[in-house]
C-alpha cells in the first residue's frame, strides 16, 4: 500500500518528541500529531445494566467495553479537527502489539472517511521514514487481538484476585499476572538465604620465587581435595562429599611448615580459549547490561532508550530479536574495516532463541545506514553512556573472536598439591571494542612465567585465610530480568514496569543494588501461594505468552483462548470470581 505524498495527510504517532523528529523527514503536505499513548482503555466501572465484568462482557464473546482515557477528550477533538482537513490518514504508532492496538483504537474513535494506512518503522531516519511512507500496510488485527487477550487476562485475574487479597490482608493490595510470579522469585530467593547454613573454611596460598612471581592455592592433601567456596552446596551451605574442610589453625600450621620449601612443577597444561562476542542487544539484555554498567534501574534505562529512539539515535527499543538488518551489518562492517582493517571483520547474523521473539524483528542498534560514533552524536550524560554501550555491542557483534592462551600448573611439595592458572590474550578481536564483564578498553590478564614439568621453585609468603560461605545472592534488577526471561515470565518490554510496580507497592525494597522482599511482600506471596497457586506458578504466564503468540500469528482464535482461560478446557470455571 502506497500513501500519496501529494495529498494532505494527517499522521498520528504516540509521543510529541517522536512527532517532531519524523516531521523533519516528511513532505510539507503532512501534519504529524501525537495521541500521547492510548486514547481509550477498558472501562473501570462499566454500566451496571451491562453484562460486563471489569469492562469485559464474558457472555458476549468477551466483548470489550472501552472508555476515553481521562484527559484525552481534548486530544481526540484536535485529531478529529485535523482529520477533517486531511485527504488521508496514516497511523504510525510503534510496531508492536501495543502500538497496533493504539492504531486500531484511533481508527475506531476517529471514524475516518478518507483512506487509512498503517505505517511502521523501527528507526527514525530519513531513509526509514521515507521507505515506511511508501510501503504502508493495513492494521494487523491478529496483533490487536493478542493485545486484547492479554488485557482481558490481566483484567480478569488482577481485578478478580486483588480485592480478595485486600479483604483478607486488610489493606490495598494488587496481584498482577506477571508481577506476582516475579515477587515469588524474590521471596523464594530470600527463603533460600534464610535456610542456608553458614560454614567456615580456610585456604592456603603461596607465592613463587620465580620472575614474575605467581600465586598458587593449596588444592589437595594426600589426594583429598581441599574445600573451596565451590565445594559447598549453593542452596543449603553443606559441604559436598569428598572434600577436606580446613580450619584456620590447620591452614596456619600448613603455611608455616611449607614456608621457603622447595616444590616441583608436576604438571603443565596449555590450551586455547575462544571467546565469541555477545549477541546484539534485545530489550532484556540491554536492561541487564546497562543496569550493571550505568548503575540505573531498568525503568530508567528504558526511559533513556525511549528518548534515544524518539530522537533518531537508535532503533526501536522493545524487541525480543537479536537479528540485524543487512543495512546494519554493512554499516558495522564499514566502520570495522575503515578503523581496524579487514582482518578484524567477521560478518555474523543472529537469531532469537525463543519462538515468541516477534516484536520489532531487529536488535537494538544505532540508527541509520552509517553509524555515528558516540563522539559524533553530540549526546551528553546518560544518553551518551547508553548510546555508547549500544554502539559498542553492535560493532563488536561483527568482529572476530578473541583468543586466549590458558596455562594451568600443579605444584607438588610432599603431600601437598598447589594449583595455579594464568591467561594471555593472543588476539583481542571484539574485545577491542566491548566486554560484558566490564566496559573498559583494557582488561588485566594474569600471566605465568615459562614453566615445564620437573622445574623446581620455592614456596614463599604463604598465607592462611579464613572464609565463610555466602548464601545465594539476592536478585539485582539485572539478574531478576535474566531470570524472568529464562523462565519466560512476561515480556522483556514489561520487565522494567514489573520491578517498579513491586517497589511502588511496597512489596520489595532496594538495598544497595539488591531487591529485598518486605514483610508485606512475604504476606502477599504467602497468601497467593496458598489460595491462587495456579496463577502465580511460573508455567502459567509462560503458557499464556505462548498462547498470545499463537493469536498474534493467526494460529488461534482470541475468543477460544479466553474461554479456555476463564472456564477451563473441561468447561469448569477456571477464573477468580
Amino acid at each position: 500500500m502506497i500513501a500519496d505524498p501529494n495529498k494532505k495527510t494527517l499522521i498520528i504517532v504516540e509521543s510529541p518528541t517522536k512527532a517532531k523528529t519524523i516531521a523533519k523527514y516528511l513532505p510539507k503536505s503532512c501534519t504529524v500529531m501525537a495521541s500521547k499513548g492510548h486514547v481509550v482503555d477498558l472501562s473501570p466501572n462499566p454500566d451496571p445494566k451491562a453484562k460486563g465484568l471489569y469492562g469485559i462482557d464474558i457472555d458476549n464473546g468477551f466483548a470489550l467495553e472501552y472508555t476515553v482515557v481521562e484527559g484525552k477528550a481534548k486530544i481526540i477533538s484536535e485529531l478529529k479537527d485535523a482529520l477533517a482537513h486531511s485527504e488521508q490518514l496514516i497511523l504510525a504508532s510503534d510496531e508492536d502489539r501495543e502500538g497496533e492496538s493504539i492504531a486500531w483504537h484511533l481508527y475506531k474513535i476517529l471514524n475516518p472517511k478518507v483512506p487509512v494506512y498503517r505505517m511502521v518503522f523501527h528507526e527514525i531516519t530519513k531513509k526509514a521514514i521515507t521507505e515506511a511512507f511508501s510501503s504502508c500496510r493495513d492494521i494487523d488485527m491478529n496483533l490487536v487481538y493478542a493485545q486484547e487477550a492479554r488485557r482481558v487476562v490481566d483484567r480478569l485475574q488482577g481485578y478478580g484476585i486483588s480485592p480478595i487479597l485486600s479483604r483478607k490482608l486488610g489493606g490495598k493490595y494488587s496481584a498482577g499476572r506477571v508481577q506476582s510470579p516475579a515477587l515469588k522469585l524474590i521471596v523464594e530467593r530470600e527463603n533460600q538465604r534464610r535456610r542456608f547454613t553458614l560454614s567456615d573454611y580456610a585456604s592456603v596460598t603461596a607465592l613463587s620465587d620465580t620472575n614474575p612471581q605467581f600465586k598458587s592455592t593449596l588444592s589437595f592433601i594426600d589426594d583429598k581435595a581441599v574445600a573451596t567456596s565451590k565445594s559447598f552446596n549453593g542452596e543449603t551451605g553443606e559441604v559436598k562429599k569428598g572434600f577436606v574442610v580446613l580450619s584456620l589453625e590447620e591452614a596456619e600450621t600448613i603455611a608455616k611448615s611449607l614456608e621457603g620449601q622447595e616444590a616441583t612443577i608436576s604438571e603443565v597444561k596449555e590450551s586455547k580459549k575462544i571467546e565469541k562476542p555477545s549477541m546484539p542487544f534485545t530489550t532484556s539484555t540491554l536492561q541487564q547490561d546497562a543496569t550493571r554498567k550505568l548503575g540505573k534501574s531498568a525503568k530508567e534505562i528504558m526511559s533513556i532508550a525511549q528518548r534515544l529512539y524518539e530522537n533518531g539515535y537508535i532503533t526501536y527499543m522493545r524487541t525480543d530479536s537479536p537479528t540485524l538488518s543487512n543495512e546494519c551489518m554493512h554499516a558495522a562492517a564499514s566502520y570495522i574495516t575503515e578503523t581496524y582493517g579487514d582482518s578484524w571483520l567477521q560478518v555474523r547474523q543472529y537469531k532469537a532463541k525463543t519462538l515468541g521473539a516477534q516484536e520489532a524483528h531487529e536488535a537494538i542498534r544505532p540508527a541509520g545506514d552509517r553509524f555515528r560514533t558516540p563522539e559524533d552524536t553530540g549526546l551528553k550524560g546518560d544518553d551518551l553512556k547508553l548510546y555508547s554501550l549500544i554502539w559498542k555491542r553492535t560493532i563488536a557483534s561483527q568482529m572476530k573472536d578473541a583468543v586466549k592462551a590458558i596455562t594451568t600448573v600443579k605444584i607438588k611439595s610432599g603431600k601437598y598439591l598447589f594449583s595455579s592458572s594464568g591467561s594471555v590474550i593472543l588476539y583481542e578481536g571484539f574485545r577491542r571494542i566491548y566486554m560484558v564483564s566490564s566496559d573498559t578498553e583494557e582488561e588485566r590478564e594474569e600471566t605465568l612465567p615459562p614453566l615445564k614439568e620437573g622445574d623446581k621453585i620455592k614456596l614463599i609468603s604463604l598465607e592462611a585465610k579464613s572464609h565463610t560461605t555466602q548464601p545465594p545472592q539476592r536478585y539485582t534488577e539485572a539478574s531478576l530480568v535474566q531470570k524472568l526471561e529464562s523462565e519466560e515470565i512476561g515480556r522483556p518490554s514489561t520487565y522494567a514496569t514489573i520491578i517498579s510496580t513491586l517497589i511502588d507497592r511496597g512489596y520489595v525494597v532496594r538495598q544497595s543494588s539488591f531487591l529485598v522482599p518486605t514483610f508485606t511482600g512475604f504476606f502477599v506471596e504467602s497468601f497467593l501461594e496458598k489460595s491462587f497457586a495456579h496463577y502465580i506458578a511460573y508455567d502459567f504466564t509462560k503458557e499464556m505468552e505462548a498462547g498470545l503468540d499463537r493469536i498474534a500469528r493467526g494460529e488461534e482464535e482470541k475468543e477460544e483462548y479466553l474461554r479456555d482461560f476463564w472456564f477451563g478446557k473441561e468447561g469448569e470455571s477456571n477464573g477468580a470470581k
